[in-house]
């Protein structure tokens, strides 16, 4: 099977990283998941057209632990990583699919960005106290 590379360029997080816990026979592994959207233009003047792509990136390992310690909804990144077929069989049809596996990702915000939007990531879920 051919080893086919994608590279995911500028992109944003469009959600928070979801983590979950593997279990495996040697010990459990972590695995996340994030959806990176990148946009690109094409044209120019009244022609321009901007279009965004959004592609699901699986994580694993020490790469998943890292992203969930450190990159939140917004987080700019660039991704590299590969692609394969994951495709099956439903009631007698094909269903045809992608996945995409990360297997670097070099974190684009500054260390003060990334933590000024997590913190304001864990304002925004807690509810809100009215003074009485």
């Amino acid at each position: 099977m051919a080893n086919v590379h994608v590279i995911q360029r500028n992109a944003h997080l469009a959600g928070p990283v979801v983590v979950q816990f593997v279990p495996r026979p040697e010990g459990r592994i972590t695995k996340a998941t994030v959806t990176a959207i990148s946009n690109s233009v094409r044209g120019s003047g009244e022609t321009r057209e901007e279009t965004a792509t959004a592609i699901q990136w699986t994580l694993w390992g020490s790469l998943a632990e890292n992203a969930a310690d450190f990159l939140g909804r917004g987080s700019h990144v660039n991704i590299v990583g590969r692609v394969r077929n994951n495709n099956y069989e439903k009631d007698g049809a094909t269903v045809y699919g992608m996945e995409f596996t990360a297997e670097e990702i070099d974190y684009l915000d500054t260390r003060a960005e990334g933590e000024a939007r997590r913190t304001q990531s864990s304002d925004a879920r807690r509810p809100a106290h009215a003074d009485a």
